[in-house]
Order: C-alpha cells, then structure tokens, then sequence
C-alpha cells in the first residue's frame, strides 16, 4: 500500500481571496515504511508575499521570484502522488489549495476521500487534547528541535512519524495485506522496490548486550541449538 505524507506552505488561509501555495512538500511510504523517496518544490506565487505568512514559514518575495510558478510543476506533482492515499495534517485546508491550484489550470482534481486527515485521528484518539503537530510530537516523544520555522518537506517527514503512531506505532504489516490473487497492474505492489536508505541505520544492540548474550551462549553447552 502506498501512502504519501505531505505538506504545503501557503501565502494565506483562502485561495478564492488570492492565496497560493509557496512550497510543497512529500514522503512515500509503503506498508507505512519510508522508501527514501521525496518530493519537494518551492513555487512562485505570482503575487506578494504577506508579512504574517512570512513570518511562519520565511519564505520572501525575494527567495520565491525566480521558483517555477504552479503550472510549470503541476504534472510532475501529480505523476509523484498518483492516485495514492494522501495523509495530511489538517487535509481539508491543504486539499482546498492543491484543488483550487489544479482548477485553475483544468487539471484533475484531488478527490476529497483520497486524503487522509492525521488531525481527526488524533482529535479521535485523544479527545480533548492539543493535536497540533508540535503537540503531537511532544505527545510521541519525537524529536522536531529543527522545526523553528514551517516548511513544507520537514513537517511531511516529521508527520510521517506522527502518523506512524497514530495508527499504532513504526511496525510494518510485512505486505501481509496485499492480495496475491490480484495483478501488479490492480495493485500497484509488484513494480515497488525498495530505495536505499541515505543513512544507514544505527545498531540497536550494544557491545556490552553483545557479550552478555555470548556468555549466557556459553553457559549452554556445545550442543546448543545456538551453536548449531
């Protein structure tokens, strides 16, 4: 199953008033793993940029006057997202722009059911409770000190581990729901492969959990399983 995390950065709250989308930004997960890939685009508004949207997300008339406008990455936006289930904060106001955006240059619309909404999740889980993403990550105990200002591929990336929670912790469901009646063709599953991870991950056991498990293998004998 393929999910992709994302996250746009906008000039203001109504893009009937003039708003438009300044930043995109997106994760692919696969069965709810990271593959590696991203998608990320600053974006030319074509208009000013409001001293109060500036002030979340820094991103100025300056910095954004020679990014493509809209309709020179449309295609490639949606040739990234595809039909997949898209899980965004918030969805209905980052629906609202990526839709009125595609709209204007007659390009198919994101339907509203493919969009999966973390901010009801956790207003669900946790009645009550904050459930913006800062709140959620403090909630996690996920680490998002780099988060000083919005933007767009940092708060995707650091959804995609909020939404890993909300659902019921980082453990893959090993494909174990995909069909192997079906066709790649209806399923999408057979043409994915895995991306190489930029970094490769710590290890998880430490030299001392090393030797401690090399002793107690002694204690067992030679003809221990162990040492089979």
């Amino acid at each position: 199953m393929r999910e992709i995390v994302l996250d746009t950065e906008t000039t203001g709250f109504d893009p009937e008033s003039g708003d438009r989308i300044v930043e995109i930004g997106a994760v692919e997960l696969f069965n709810h793993v990271s593959t590696g890939r991203t998608y990320h685009q600053y974006i030319n508004p074509e208009r000013t940029m409001p001293q109060e949207a500036f002030e979340v997300h820094g991103l100025g008339d300056d910095f954004l006057r020679d990014k493509p406008v809209f309709a020179k990455i449309a295609d490639d936006f949606l040739a990234f997202v595809q039909d997949s289930k898209l899980v965004i904060h918030n969805a209905s106001f980052d629906m609202k722009f990526l839709n009125a955006e595609l709209g204007w240059l007659k390009k198919r619309q994101l339907p509203m059911d493919q969009a999966v909404d973390t901010l009801a999740i956790a207003r669900k889980k946790f009645p009550g409770s904050p459930a913006s993403l800062d709140a959620l990550c403090r909630r996690f105990g996920i680490d998002n000190a780099a988060r000083t200002l919005h933007g767009a591929l940092l708060d995707s990336e650091i959804l995609a581990e909020v939404y890993l929670e909300l659902i019921g912790g980082k453990q893959p469901d090993f494909g174990l729901n995909v069909d192997q009646g079906r066709s790649s063709s209806e399923t999408g599953a057979a043409d994915w492969r895995p991306y190489k991870r930029p970094e490769p991950l710590p290890p998880r056991i430490t030299e001392s959990e090393k030797a401690a498990h090399a002793a107690f293998v002694k204690k067992l004998g030679e003809k221990s399983l162990w040492k089979a």
